[in-house]
Parts: C-alpha cells; structure tokens; sequence
C-alpha cells in the first residue's frame, strides 16, 4: 500500500479521506533531529578561539564530569558522563567550559520554533534531540526527507549550529537515522528498507542496548542486528525477559509509538557500578557527587522538574535497597537536589555491607508520559 504525496492545502476531499485513514492505520513520516555536539558546539560558536580545538563544557576539577565534548574531543575517546580526570588523560590539551544551561535553553527554543514552523507534532527528548511527525505537515511540502534538508537549513541560518537529521517511517529507524551520518549529516531509510537496514547495525546500536547488554549477546552469539532477529521470540524472552518484544521489533525495523507532543518521561536518573565494591564513608560521600553531577545534567537536558529523590544502592550480595525523599512543590534546583541526595545518603550510613552499585532517580515529575498505540510495521510511506 502507497500513501501518495499531496498538499494538505489542495487536497480533495477523496485525498482528506484517504489521508485520514492511511494516519489512522499507522502510516507516518517521521524526522528525528540530533544537533551536533551541542553544548559544545555553543560554546565553539560563542568563542570563536576554541573553534577547531578539543572542547569540554563542565567541570574540570577532581570530582568533575564531562557534560559534552566537541568532535575535535571525541577523537581522543572522550564523551559525556565521563569523568573530568579521565577525559583530561584522554586528551591532554583538552579545554573546559563551565556549562552554561541558559544560553543551551534560550538556543534550544530557538530550534523548537523552527520545527513547530512545520508542524506541531513535536517530541522534544532534551535540550537538543526531538522527535518530529510531518505526516501532515503546516506547509503542505509532503517529503519528509526535503522538510528535514530544511529544517537543518533554518536551524543553521538562525543559530549557526549544525544538526543532523534521520527520516523514516518510525521513531526507532529514524532515531538511528540521524546518528548514521554525523556531523552535519542527513540518511532516508524508506518503507521496506527497515528490516535490511537494521540487520547490518551492530546491536550496540539499538537504543537501550548498553555495553552490558551487548557483551551478553556476544556471549551468546548475537552481533548484529541479522543475529538478533535470528532468534524467535520464546528464545529472546529466555534470554532478555520484559526486553525481548522490544528487541523482537526493533530486529525487524518495527517500532509502535508515535510521536507525541505532551510526552515527557517519568523519572530522569543514572546509576554507575564500581569495579570493587566500596562501604566507607568518605568513598560512597566522593561517588555520589559524581552522580549527583551526572544526574542533573541529564535532568538539565531533559528540562525535567520532579518532586522526588530516590537513592538506591545495590549490595555486594545484589540485593537493593531504595530510600526516597519528596518535597511538596518541585526541587528548585541544584543545590537543594544534591542535599536532598546527601541526606538519603547520610540516614544510611553505615552501611551494613559493601556495595556493588549506586543511582539517583529525580520522579513525580510534572507531567507523564502516555502509552505507546501500534501503527502498521508493513507500511508503505513516500518519504522522498
């Protein structure tokens, strides 16, 4: 089945009614936009000496956290959530700049304003990523891939920053899209290409596949995304339990959820596991900053405002322990999120044995996420 290309402004009414149902059935275009190192890329663009040089913005001291590196940085093997220490080894003439979120903010409005020129199905995942459904799109252009080459136009000619664009006919194929070409870079995967396209991406690729993940697959001979969809769904669900329908789908270039507008996630966290498990005071007080600097830079990203803290810890034995504290308004900021983390922390000690792995959760945000519908995986969508 082919859904044509048409204008939203000219249609017939035959063309309204078989656009209607082809949205109904599920049939999409969609356009996952990533800006370029994005912080960094500010920060390059705002100080035109740093432009070409390794760029780190966050904190450069001992308990410091990379918040985003410049590509001229990544080739040196530094990324985000790695710590400042490390990130300088990596990379000796490394250069940090302190974040400065509201200039991020006040960029990142600017970049919404040009999608939400093209439609208002807008699904932002942070500061500098969203999801964008121009099925029907405001100027009635119909390809998806010549909004997409517009969009990363406009967003240089009002910011003079860089993104990278995936489009596709599901979030999951789009969202790898836009990663296979950066920097500055565009990829189409049409209808009936998913499938292919996924077998030859190594599963580390796979949202939600974490290094972890992908060394049990190793472990048991999955590689590629062609390994995984090998494996039947009784197989996977051995294997990978509540994860495997997710893995199922994704292996065949199926993905059910739309893009929608309202959505911002439940709970923004991190968790980090030790390579020896530590109980004394002072090492679990050292590790927690780091999460704390960790966390709220997610939550940053994610311009999340939460009334809840919840510190676990996973024991040497792996059992998990939880300790939550809430506040009747949402957590002003910083400051107020990390003592809130210290005293969790604090009615703990001392701990009754060594643990294996901390995390913090910021919850109860303001507003939540909704359920995923399913649209029709075999679908057949212009996208040029």
């Amino acid at each position: 089945m082919r859904h044509d290309e048409h204008s939203e402004n000219s249609a017939g009414d035959g063309e309204q009614s078989e656009a209607q149902g082809a949205e109904a059935a599920g049939l999409r275009k969609i356009i996952h936009v990533d800006m370029d190192a994005f912080f960094a890329s500010v920060e390059q663009r705002d100080h035109p000496e740093l432009r070409g040089k390794p760029v780190a913005v966050g904190g450069s001291g001992g308990r410091g956290v990379v918040a985003a590196a410049s590509y001229e940085a990544r080739r040196f093997g530094v990324k985000s959530a790695m710590p400042s220490v490390t990130a300088k080894r990596l990379c000796p003439d490394l250069i940090f700049c302190k974040s400065r979120f509201e200039v991020y903010r006040e960029v990142s409005q600017q970049i919404r304003a040009v999608f939400r020129h093209h439609t208002e199905l807008v699904e932002p995942l942070s500061l500098d990523e969203a999801y964008l459904d121009v099925t029907s799109d405001k100027l009635g252009i119909g390809s998806a891939t010549r909004i997409a080459e517009l969009i990363r136009q406009e967003i240089r000619a009002k910011t003079r920053l860089t993104a990278s664009a995936g489009v596709s006919y599901n979030k999951f194929l789009a969202k790898i899209a836009s990663d296979q070409n950066k920097p500055d870079g565009l990829c189409v995967i049409r209808p009936g290409e998913g499938a292919a396209f996924v077998a030859q991406l190594p599963v580390r690729r796979f949202h939600g596949v974490g290094p972890k993940g992908a060394e049990k697959m190793a472990r048991l001979g999955i590689a590629t995304g062609a390994d995984l969809a090998d494996k039947d769904i009784a197989w996977l669900r051995g294997h990978f339990g509540s994860f495997a329908d997710y893995l199922y789908r994704a292996a065949r270039g199926i993905d059910l959820r739309p893009v929608r507008s309202s959505r911002i996630r439940k709970s923004v966290g991190g968790e980090r596991t030790f390579g020896s498990d530590i109980s004394s005071g002072p090492a679990l007080r050292e590790t927690l900053e780091d999460i704390i600097d960790i966390v709220w830079t997610s939550i940053t990203r994610a311009e999340a405002r939460g009334r809840t803290v919840t510190l676990k810890l996973k024991y040497t034995d792996f059992q998990i322990m939880s300790r939550a504290k809430s506040l009747p308004r949402t957590i002003a900021d910083k400051q107020e999120f990390a003592g809130l983390a210290r005293a969790l922390l604090d009615e703990l000690l001392p701990l009754p044995m060594p643990i294996r792995l901390m995390g913090l959760t910021l919850s109860k945000l303001e507003r939540e996420g909704a359920q995923e519908e399913a649209p029709r995986p075999d679908a057949q969508l212009s996208l040029l």
